[in-house]
């Protein structure tokens, strides 16, 4: 956390924010012009009771749009309810540059590629295909967002759209783990792993010769998947031992 000091971070503005639910929502901010690439995140941050509270989120939006961030409020969080709170006008602090390395350039080529995301995991994804740098080097991309409930399901119209209009180079795959939503697995999407739903309903099959697999959200997730691609001889991919999965844990 540090000291309350404010230099050489710059100030946000609050443009406007969506809310998709009662905890879920976009805040599009004005003020932040850094280069980044898709996958990267940032730094925000506001001083409370003399320390400087900082917290870093994905970036959902496209390079050379303004920032736009989905996040789901966390009530004993030290940042978020601060965010939740806020209303277009509203200030807040943030670093001046993009951090992270969960990529595409980081990513081997493939035929295949596999966005698996949980919640708020979504962002990343969102950048990735809002970019479009993703069509260039892989023949199809199946984005699976997994959530609790069908409301959870952010950015689901503009996902099916772009999916509409990618000739059947998107494949969206949806889940929810609480509910029954139309069009969407039911259930957690290990499950839906292990009993063939999810490559069925993307009409690929997850192989360590054809596929790239980034995840990102719940820990939980991110091992429990790891563990049954590792099966498959889908590893981590290191520096210095190519392998097919990519990982960022949202907490």
């Amino acid at each position: 956390m540090g000291e309350a000091t404010t230099e050489d971070w710059i100030e946000l503005r609050l443009g406007n924010r969506r809310d998709w639910a009662e905890q879920l929502a976009t805040f599009v901010f004005d003020g932040w012009e850094a280069d980044f690439d898709a996958g990267q995140y940032v730094t925000l941050a506001k001083p409370i009771d003399g320390s400087l509270i900082q917290r870093h989120y994905s970036i959902a939006s496209r390079p050379g749009d303004p920032l736009e961030l989905y996040l789901t409020i966390v009530p004993e969080g030290a940042l978020t309810p601060y965010l939740f709170a806020m209303e277009p006008g509203d200030h807040l602090l943030c670093w001046p540059g993009p951090r992270g390395k969960f990529t595409l350039d980081k990513v081997p080529d493939a035929r295949d590629l596999w966005l698996v995301g949980t919640g708020t995991g979504l962002a990343p994804f969102l950048s990735m295909l809002r970019d479009g740098k993703v069509w260039q080097r892989f023949e199809h991309v199946v984005l699976v967002h997994s959530v609790r409930f069908g409301e959870d399901l952010g950015y689901r119209a503009e996902i099916e759209e772009m999916a509409e209009k990618s000739a059947g180079r998107l494949r969206y795959v949806p889940a929810t783990s609480r509910e029954g939503s139309d069009g969407a697995i039911e259930g957690r999407i290990t499950v839906a792993l292990d009993d063939g739903r999810l490559e069925a309903m993307a009409g690929l099959s997850l192989t360590a010769t054809e596929s790239q697999v980034m995840l990102c959200g719940n820990p939980a997730m991110l091992e429990d998947m790891k563990t049954r691609l590792e099966s498959r001889g889908m590893l981590i991919h290191r520096k210095f031992r190519p392998g097919c999965v990519h990982m960022e844990k949202y907490w």
